[in-house]
């Protein structure tokens, strides 16, 4: 059993490392995955909702409850409105702190005017930072809320000690409440920066209609022979009839039974264009109506509907952690707990070998507790890979998390299966002869068989308004075709053993070819093929001017393959490929470097699984889009190139921010414990805190820079 809880309060991952650590060892939890961007817990195993809450609870985080809007919306939303008023407040309060403290040293009663200040900020605007920082008493770890209550505890209660002349020294109220300012300002920036992050979801969310107008059939359904009732979507059940009129969303996916329209689907498929839907068609729920009203009846409701899935998708795609941020999680378990000794040994140096008075050995060791939270290092994988997910999702390509994102960097060739990946999959008459009277005939025999050459024949038929004949002893004839009497007369359908040119030239160009026969008389010729889809060639040669190598592999034989291959451009060609062998022929060439796979068909599954990176299209098999790392929504072949251009440029960006923030505390850390003071280098706490929020800032900005990319 899997559940997913949204938690807020945490301010680093340790916090997240903490929950992890706490939720992992109730019993019944079987793994568990807490993100610190996004909020999120994931727990594995057979254990209460009401036990895991209390847990968290208990360690002084809080769970959202779970409304219409996305959680993570919602609960960070909420975080930011706290997080600004407290910011608010705590910069009224710094402002006359900082003026006392720099330029009007002989102010009356300065000091206890500093004290009365400086202790609301301390101990309530600051209480979040105690509050987070009450897990190293239980046992359960320090966090960046143990290294903030440390160091501005003991620049307060320093100053408190000299203030009522315990011992003598210096005050520096103005170092804890500048210092809690700053880092309120810095989280206030962080979140709010952040939340931008996540965009994709909330926008996804707000795609949907909130209510529908439902149908009370009277009689016949026809528009106006009903009564309307407006609900809300979340109250819509399956089979309900619903009326959508011109400038309404759809509310969700169903198929029309009713009317005819213009439906507006760039939401799904990113086309402008609206497109034509008629009685039969299928609609998506969050898609617009532009001019005729018609009615449908739902098909799938709630969390079945395609918006919902590509939500709970890209939510999970966002919350799953990439080999790098383990890495940074570990790393951020030991760093918190190797700070404080670092300090404290920054502190000995300088009071002790240095001899440096007790006011500015403390004011070091403040320092360097403040400026080396690991926030930046627990930002850097999952912004990146928030932001990255949110462009795909919003362009149609879903990308299941940092793994994914990883698997695309080095891919050097790409390997298609042909069938419904770079053609429709559905067979079409190409070309007749012997006129439309041999097409008739032959549709008219067809209607009857289930294979789909016959119900391309069948399907040209109705397009051209042709009258399809009555039919009498209907057979089929094993591994030739399908005969029937039309009149008395026999029609035979079938394979063609016949070296006509037209025959010729159609099996050339990798077509069936369908004799047509008469009272055993010859009547003409039917070309069948699978044409290619719409994009497929320029495809191919974006991904040739990108230095990819294109495979095409197929279970179709040699000359069909070659014919489609050459139309396409692809060099290489693998076919006569039976569907277990596919996985052994991506193993092969594997040997020659990293691969990516695209498919859309049960038995593409294996070879979607062992290629480097699995690429399903969207309208494919829902066991292609559960093995895909991709998934292509829109099903066109042009999204193969962007989806490994965004996962990549994504990737870098982790690097890049993983980079930065090892740099940042590397450079850091020596700077605060005043390594370079001799030089004149040197940092006061409350700048330490300052530029410990930018480095947090930076990096998400930094993520955020990927809107800017233009991936086509």
């Amino acid at each position: 059993m899997k559940q997913e809880l949204q938690i807020s309060g945490m301010h680093c991952t340790a916090c997240a490392a903490k929950i992890e650590g706490k939720l992992g060892k109730l019993k019944g939890v079987q793994g568990v995955s807490v993100n610190f961007a996004t909020g999120k817990a994931v727990i594995h195993g057979e254990v209460e909702e009401a036990e895991l809450k209390k847990a968290i609870n208990d360690l002084g985080y809080k769970v959202e409850e779970a409304g219409p809007v996305s959680p993570t919306a919602s609960s960070r939303g909420g975080e930011l409105r706290k997080l600004r008023h407290s910011t608010i407040f705590a910069g009224i309060l710094a402002v006359p702190i900082f003026l006392l403290s720099m330029f009007f040293k002989e102010f009356p009663f300065r000091n206890w005017i500093l004290f009365l200040l400086t202790t609301p900020v301390q101990f309530y605007l600051g209480a979040r930072f105690y509050k987070g920082s009450l897990g190293i008493f239980k046992g359960m770890g320090a966090t960046m809320d143990t290294l903030v209550a440390l160091g501005t505890s003991a620049a307060y209660f320093y100053s408190v000690g000299v203030l009522f002349k315990l011992f003598p020294g210096e005050i520096f109220f103005e170092t804890s409440a500048l210092l809690i300012f700053f880092l309120l300002l810095g989280k206030y920036l962080e979140a709010r920066t952040l939340s931008k992050t996540s965009e994709a979801i909330k926008k996804l969310a707000e795609i949907g209609a909130k209510e529908a107008t439902t149908l009370i059939q009277n009689s016949k359904v026809k528009i106006g022979d009903y009564l309307e009732k407006k609900i809300p979507v979340f109250d819509l059940k399956i089979g309900d009839l619903i009326l959508v009129k011109p400038g309404e969303k759809v509310a969700v996916d169903g198929v029309i039974i009713d009317g005819e329209s213009f439906v507006d689907e760039s939401m799904v498929t990113g086309e402008s264009m609206p497109v034509e839907k008629k009685v039969g068609d299928k609609v998506i729920g969050g898609t617009v109506n532009k001019y005729g009203s018609f009615i449908f009846a739902a098909e799938k409701v709630g969390k079945e509907t395609l918006l919902s899935q590509i939500i709970e998708f890209v939510e999970k795609a966002q919350s799953a952690k990439a080999p790098t941020q383990k890495l940074a999680d570990k790393i951020s378990s030991v760093f918190v707990p190797g700070i404080i000794v670092i300090s404290l040994l920054v502190l000995g140096f300088w009071l002790i070998v240095a001899g440096v008075p007790f006011a500015s050995a403390l004011s070091f060791a403040i320092a360097v507790l403040v400026i080396s939270c690991p926030c930046a290092l627990g930002l850097a994988t999952p912004t990146a890979i928030m932001v990255g997910t949110g462009m795909g999702a919003q362009k149609g390509i879903l990308i299941k998390g940092g793994e994914a994102l990883q698997k695309a960097v080095g891919i050097k060739t790409i390997v298609f299966d042909k069938t419904g990946t770079l053609t429709k999959g559905e067979p079409e008459v190409q070309e007749v002869q012997g006129g439309q009277e041999v097409l008739r005939l032959a549709a008219s025999v067809e209607q009857k068989s289930e294979h789909p050459i016959a119900k391309a024949i069948v399907k040209k038929v109705k397009e051209e308004g042709l009258a399809l004949s009555r039919i009498e002893g209907f057979g089929a004839i094993g591994g030739v075709g399908v005969t029937g009497k039309i009149a008395r007369e026999k029609i035979t359908i079938g394979k063609t053993e016949s070296q006509e040119e037209f025959v010729k030239e159609w099996k050339g160009k990798g077509a069936t070819v369908a004799e047509v026969r008469a009272g055993g008389k010859i009547l003409g010729f039917i070309a069948v093929a699978d044409t290619l889809k719409e994009n497929s060639k320029r495809a191919v040669e974006n991904l040739k001017k990108e230095n990819f190598t294109t495979v095409m592999i197929t279970g179709d034989d040699e000359l069909t393959a070659q014919a489609i291959a050459s139309e396409l451009g692809i060099e290489k060609v693998i076919a006569n490929v039976m569907p277990e062998q596919k996985a052994k022929e991506i193993e092969t060439i594997k040997n020659q470097g990293k691969v990516a796979f695209v498919g859309d068909g049960i038995n593409d599954a294996p070879a979607l699984s062992i290629a480097d990176l699995g690429i399903a299209m969207g309208g494919g098999t829902e066991v292609a889009r559960e093995t895909g790392d991709i998934i292509l929504v829109k099903n066109d072949p042009l999204d193969v190139l962007r989806s490994i251009k965004l996962a990549q440029a994504t990737f870098n960006k982790v690097r890049f921010n993983f980079f930065w923030a090892f740099f940042y505390n590397l450079l850091g850390i020596p700077i605060a414990a005043g390594v370079f003071s001799s030089l004149g280098i040197t940092l006061k706490p409350e700048l330490a805190g300052l530029a410990m929020a930018f480095s947090s800032i930076s990096v998400v900005s930094n993520s955020l820079l990927l809107k800017k990319k233009n991936f086509s």
